[in-house]
């Protein structure tokens, strides 16, 4: 079966979110302080998530990404990852974490079923690092990355935000763990989840990103699996790995987007930027499954053309992305 929406898009791809909290504090990604954590019992069960997943699966999703907040401090997400691994029909089951978890949690997700993992890695400095994620520790990262290969996993795929006066003089270091590591490595544009007056001081489009690559660099294109993300991938011949480029500010890649994405609170979404969301809870507290089968169709069909971020501004309100599951 495929779910389509209104613009002729396979929507094959959901987003999870099983949590709004997280053991970092990355700058781009939520305040210093300020936060107000969910209650308890607004954030959905796990029988509640699987409910979402499988139904999503019988409409036509085939792949979903487990995200948060940080996903791995829930507990019980081992054995949660292991019954979505079971539901049949689904194609491909990724996690994204930010790795602080993962050297001693590798073997169990592996075995788990988990098939892909994205790691957030946005530097190479350890003082860098500390600084972005307000207090990270890069080794247990790199710890956590050798673990995933060690276990079975394909090698993970970093997901690298860069900012400009931040991190950005380390492109090509990242770009070079690709000549001998399989990762990918995909430099993704700083995007405004929360206004703020000098936000542009922080961007770089995708385009510079290549250009500063191919200064040093020759690079093919890369074609995409069928449950590829919004990048445009690139391989420096011969390397192991590959790089990709997200434009989310610069270069819509809106007409490719196959995603949907449905909060820890069980708030639905069909694009990260727009304001529009549909509660769930109503359909899962009683659960009610063909209503919820109803309107998870529904957001597919009314998802909307694009978003309207530009390197101008945005007019979306103002959010958290661990709350969203970005």
């Amino acid at each position: 079966m495929e779910l389509n929406d209104s613009y002729g898009r396979n929507i094959n791809y959901l987003r999870l979110s099983v949590t709004d909290r997280c053991n970092m504090r990355c700058f781009y990604c939520m305040p210093k302080e300020g936060i107000v954590k969910k209650e308890h019992g607004a954030v959905l069960s796990y029988e509640e998530l699987l409910l979402v997943a499988t139904t999503a699966v019988e409409l036509g999703i085939e792949k979903i990404r487990i995200t948060g907040g940080e996903p791995l401090v829930r507990t019980g997400i081992v054995d949660f990852l292991e019954r979505i691994a079971k539901i049949p029909g689904l194609r491909h089951l990724a996690l994204t974490t930010n790795g602080l978890q993962l050297a001693e949690m590798a073997d169990d997700l592996y075995q788990a079923g988990v098939q892909r993992l994205n790691v957030s890695l946005d530097s190479l400095n350890p003082q860098v690092f500390s600084d972005i994620t307000r207090g990270g520790d890069l080794s247990r990262v790199q710890a956590g990355l050798d673990a995933a290969e060690k276990v079975g996993f394909p090698p993970p795929k970093i997901n690298c935000v860069i900012m400009r006066g931040v991190n950005d003089n380390e492109i090509l270091d990242f770009v070079e763990m690709t000549l001998t590591k399989g990762n990918s490595i995909r430099f993704i544009e700083y995007m405004p989840a929360v206004k703020e007056d000098n936000w542009h001081q922080y961007s770089i489009s995708g385009e510079e990103i290549l250009q500063k690559i191919a200064g040093k660099y020759s690079l093919e294109q890369v074609d995409k699996g069928p449950f590829s993300g919004p990048s445009r991938d690139f391989r420096i011949p011969g390397a192991r790995g590959s790089i990709g480029i997200i434009t989310a500010v610069s270069g819509h890649f809106c007409s490719e987007c196959n995603r949907i994405r449905v909060t820890s609170t069980g708030q639905a979404k069909g694009c990260l930027f727009s304001d529009e969301k549909t509660d769930l809870v109503p359909y899962l507290r009683p659960p009610d499954r063909e209503r919820l089968a109803e309107v998870l169709r529904s957001i597919v069909s009314t998802k909307p053309e694009r978003h309207s971020i530009t390197t101008e501004g945005y007019a979306h309100q103002n959010f958290t992305m661990s709350h969203i599951g970005g």
